[in-house]
């Protein structure tokens, strides 16, 4: 447990770096005082790293089996949820001192609820059984960490991820109406395989295109 408070502290401290401005520092001569330079108006290069932060715990939660895949697919809309909202304070070539606030405290806020998640005792054998419903589980958290990777190397615009994401929910729904009446048969396994690896092969050509 101190462990999972130690990273935590860790990760606030990844926040508050990129964030806080080192006091100034007088030089020789009574008039001349000097100041680390600061982030270009546009740049948040603190939240980035924050954000890089996060999603590396959230994929260590996931490998250790201390998030599950549904609650790995959670935070990681959320953590894009965030970057679109980085992306919007952005696009008018500056990014206000109450915008940067606002962001160092949605992540600050997405770095709890991640250790919320690897402290809660829910636990997921790392290994399952193909054709098991862990299994689809995992391959939807697969694609949504595919599609966060493609925004953070700008090989996806937000765009293209929102239609990606839109059609990973529209597999997400249908598993839960399958699941509805307690009973999964292997067609409708067989059907949710098949419309996660079509997505997951568009995402990969998306990101990787060819010539």
């Amino acid at each position: 447990m101190k462990t999972k408070f130690l990273t935590a502290s860790m990760i606030a401290a990844a926040l508050a770096a990129g964030f806080a401005a080192a006091p100034a520092m007088a030089q020789p001569g009574p008039y001349t005082v000097y100041a680390p330079p600061a982030p270009r108006q546009g740049q948040t290069p603190g939240i980035d790293n924050a954000q890089q932060a996060v999603s590396d715990r959230i994929q260590q939660g996931l490998q250790s089996g201390r998030i599950t895949p549904s609650e790995a697919r959670t935070l990681y809309r959320r953590d894009r949820d965030i970057q679109n909202r980085e992306a919007a304070y952005k696009s008018d070539g500056r990014v206000t001192p109450q915008e940067r606030q606002q962001l160092r405290a949605d992540m600050a806020n997405l770095s709890a609820e991640v250790e919320r998640a690897i402290a809660n005792n829910r636990y997921t054998p790392v290994a399952q059984q193909d054709g098991r419903l862990g299994a689809i589980d995992s391959q939807e958290f697969a694609i949504n960490q595919r599609i966060d990777e493609g925004v953070r190397s700008h090989r996806l615009s937000l765009q293209e991820a929102g239609r990606l994401q839109a059609r990973e929910q529209a597999i997400e729904r249908r598993e839960a109406a399958y699941r509805s009446d307690g009973v999964v048969t292997p067609q409708e396994r067989r059907q949710l395989r098949a419309e996660l690896t079509a997505l997951r092969d568009e995402v990969e050509r998306m990101i990787n295109p060819r010539g």
